[in-house]
């Protein structure tokens, strides 16, 4: 099956209609790898697809969190970042260059979990645990 394949069969299996921008913007999504804003994702699309609005991006993007085929992720200054990756991960976040890399780590998940379920926060049901870490990558 093609990349282009499966994109269609992801966005037609979540309940959207398939359309030329829904896949651009999630083909965009996956070849991006940096956790791309909705400007980087324009930048991406408009050499192929230069009438594709940055009004429609972000108007995709918020359908693909609502369906559940990508999560946002609010950088320390306030700026949506997406990512097609939805098993269970932290994000890396380096002040410096602003970039953001996934981190796994079961034993940590575990760690947390176990910790909070002994914990038990007042009035407050846990659904999802994701660490923003917060450094400098050192190799870059």
């Amino acid at each position: 099956m093609t990349e282009t394949n499966k994109i269609r069969s992801q966005i037609s299996n979540s309940g959207l209609k398939v359309t030329p921008q829904r896949i651009a913007v999630y083909k965009a999504l996956i070849n991006i790898k940096d956790h791309p804003t909705a400007e980087m994702v324009k930048r991406y699309i408009s050499k192929k697809h230069p009438s594709i609005s940055l009004g429609t991006i972000y108007n995709t993007l918020e359908s693909f969190v609502e369906k559940g085929l990508i999560e946002k992720i609010k950088t320390e200054d306030d700026v949506m970042r997406y990512e097609t990756v939805l098993e269970n991960h932290h994000h890396l976040y380096c002040q410096k260059t602003e970039d953001i890399a996934d981190y796994y780590d079961d034993e940590l998940n575990e760690l947390i979990f176990e910790y909070l379920k002994k914990k038990e926060i007042p009035n407050f049901k846990i659904e999802d645990i994701k660490l923003h870490i917060i450094g400098e990558f050192t190799d870059k």
